[in-house]
């Protein structure tokens, strides 16, 4: 049973739903905009939020040493059921604090938020940004994405300014990269008027 990890509200219960429809959009097709920023060397890359593995698994093909996080149990279940094969480390883990990764002892040359800042509030933003940045090697790169549009019911969701998270990535010594604003891959969500903003820094 899933424990309550603000930000998680809704999604343990539609998990399976939530990953097939996930699944249709390709790893490639969902991240074309910051796929240039993914090293081509074998390299160690976090993937916060992970969901049901489609990122992790795709990342690890590549050659990449990854862990991911997901705090939601199913979620997370659901990702070893569809990737038996892979050498993805799970964890069962969560921003701002990501406890068990800090434990640990890694630290990462890319580290991936995917749809993850927004379930933030600003206090925890704040902590967040300090975690990644203590796990980022120099010279690592944090690639995120932000959701702008209505909030769907029954979700815990906060409306993140890109000016504010390129000030607050910034103040942490972290250099803009990336800045690319794109309609969704979802169809739903762009008959909503979803948009997102894709984030990339440098240490």
């Amino acid at each position: 049973m899933t424990i309550d990890v603000p930000g998680t509200e809704g999604y343990a219960e539609h998990a399976l739903a939530l990953a097939n429809d996930w699944r249709k959009i390709s790893f490639r097709g969902h991240h074309q905009p910051i796929l240039h920023l993914i090293p081509t060397a074998p390299s160690r890359i976090l993937d916060v939020g992970a969901g049901m593995g489609r990122d992790a698994a795709a990342l690890e093909a590549l050659g990449h040493s990854v862990v991911a996080v997901e705090p939601v149990d199913e979620l997370r279940a659901a990702a070893m059921k569809f990737y038996p094969a892979s050498s993805v480390v799970w964890l069962d883990d969560s921003l701002p604090e990501l406890r068990l990764v800090r434990k640990m002892a890694n630290m990462f040359n890319v580290v991936m938020l995917t749809a993850v800042w927004m379930h933030l509030d600003e206090a925890e933003r704040r902590r967040g940004m300090d975690t990644i940045c203590d796990l980022l090697d120099d010279g690592g790169v944090v690639i995120m994405s932000l959701r702008h549009g209505p909030i769907p019911t029954g979700r815990r969701m906060f409306d993140v300014s890109t000016a504010g998270t390129i000030r607050l990535a910034e103040a942490h010594r972290l250099r803009l990269l990336l800045n690319v604003c794109s309609d969704s891959v979802q169809q739903a969500n762009r008959n909503m008027g979803v948009t997102w903003t894709r984030l990339a820094f440098k240490k």
